[in-house]
């Protein structure tokens, strides 16, 4: 069992570092004036290539754990968060070949790898599945949503890449600012990146002892505590004192740890955004326009749409058909409210918008990319903040 851990831990890094480096292929090919999209630059094919052998790492990380664990690698948020970022470069690769667009890599692979290094923050033991998970559905459930998510996520990448090349950025407006948020909220996650990967290689350890229904129990900070644990006590010598405690109302176990990291990542990813700005002197959505000025609006559109065309009825599958059938099983209702089915439903509800707008309504262009960018939000809200502080039977992080 350690073995394969072992094995399935280097195929996960390695994967993460060939999806690092061909975004820097891909980055590579932005400049390319070709109309002909039969004909790839070597940067482009040595980009799709390392894509393709990282994807393929990403899915021996998820087979040798599935062999260590004995049960789909997909139960609590490291699992599934990883499992998510390779469904988006599964997505991506198949979209890749059918229409040609390099610079789609250069802003879905980070995305991916942004989500890949979010699920870090959650613990790798493997443990024990609670009753309700003891069940095919597992797999069959979590694996079509996070599939149906990938592929949604595609159309915010196209939407976000729609956005910065039409919005005039010569004007200050509600829509650049609302550009520039989005972008700024990127940084946020790479602030989470750097700011984790810092203390782990400096080896950062701090112990809290704190109050958990009706007992005490240990936390273990690995950054530094700018957010101590409700009630908790620091037990570890020479390290810094908390600057103040996490709200008493967010729930669950390590919730101060984990509150304590998106702390982190504010501060980092605020400060990063800073830097480039002082040094662009410009807004970044700004500073990238140009770059993007040979891609075609109408084809990243048409991408925007076909990716939630065929994401939401994978999404509709895992998330509410398959739910209802597995929550019958387990719980003895098919539907009850519980935070994460009342946001998997707003999603669904959201989506569906999208598409009668589109349809109906005729909400092409960059009406529909920042419908794109509102539905990854609110995916990422889900993913976040209901597993993170709302309590609720699908707790299991």
């Amino acid at each position: 069992m350690e073995s394969l851990l072992s094995t399935s831990s280097t195929a996960l890094f390695t994967a993460f570092i060939l999806y690092l480096v061909a975004t820097l292929f891909f980055g590579a090919t932005i400049k390319d004036k070709t109309s002909d999209k039969s004909k790839t630059g070597f940067a482009g094919k040595l980009a799709i290539s390392l894509t393709i052998i990282g994807f393929i790492a990403q899915l021996t990380y998820f087979v040798t754990r599935w062999m260590a664990s004995g049960h789909a690698p997909v139960s609590n948020l490291f699992e599934f968060t990883t499992f998510l970022g390779m469904c988006l470069v599964f997505a991506f690769i198949i979209i890749y070949f059918i229409y040609k667009l390099s610079v789609l890599g250069l802003f879905a692979l980070p995305v991916a790898m942004i989500i890949i290094a979010y699920a870090s923050m959650f613990s790798r033991e493997i443990s024990p599945l609670v009753p309700s998970l003891q069940s095919h559905w597992l797999a069959i459930h979590v694996s079509t949503v996070a599939l149906g998510q990938g592929i949604l996520f595609i159309s915010f990448v196209a939407g976000l890449i729609y956005l910065i090349r039409q919005v005039d950025q010569s004007v200050r407006s509600a829509r650049t600012i609302a550009l520039e948020f989005v972008i700024y909220s990127l940084f946020l996650f790479i602030g989470f990146i750097v700011s984790s990967s810092v203390f782990n290689a400096m080896g950062y350890s701090a112990s809290f002892d704190y109050p958990l229904n009706d007992k005490t129990v240990t936390t273990e900070y690995t950054m530094p505590a700018i957010a101590g644990p409700y009630d908790g006590t620091l037990t570890t010598e020479g390290v810094m004192e908390p600057w103040f405690q996490t709200p008493e109302w967010m729930h669950g176990a390590d919730a101060g740890r984990k509150f304590n990291t998106v702390v982190w990542s504010l501060l980092v990813g605020s400060v990063l955004y800073g830097l480039i700005r002082l040094i662009l002197r410009k807004r970044v959505g700004a500073a990238i326009q140009p770059l993007l000025k040979n891609v075609k609006p109408d084809l990243v559109d048409e991408i925007n749409y076909r990716s939630v065309a065929i994401g939401f009825p994978v999404f509709t599958l895992g998330g509410l058909i398959f739910a209802s059938i597995w929550a019958q099983i387990a719980w003895d209702r098919f539907w009850g409210w519980d935070p994460k089915e009342v946001w998997a439903l707003i999603t669904w509800f959201f989506y569906a918008a999208y598409l009668h707008l589109r349809l109906s309504r005729g909400w092409h262009g960059e009406k529909s990319a920042w419908l794109a960018v509102v539905g990854f939000g609110i995916i990422m809200f889900n993913l976040i903040v209901v597993n993170l502080v709302l309590a609720g039977l699908h707790s299991y992080a």
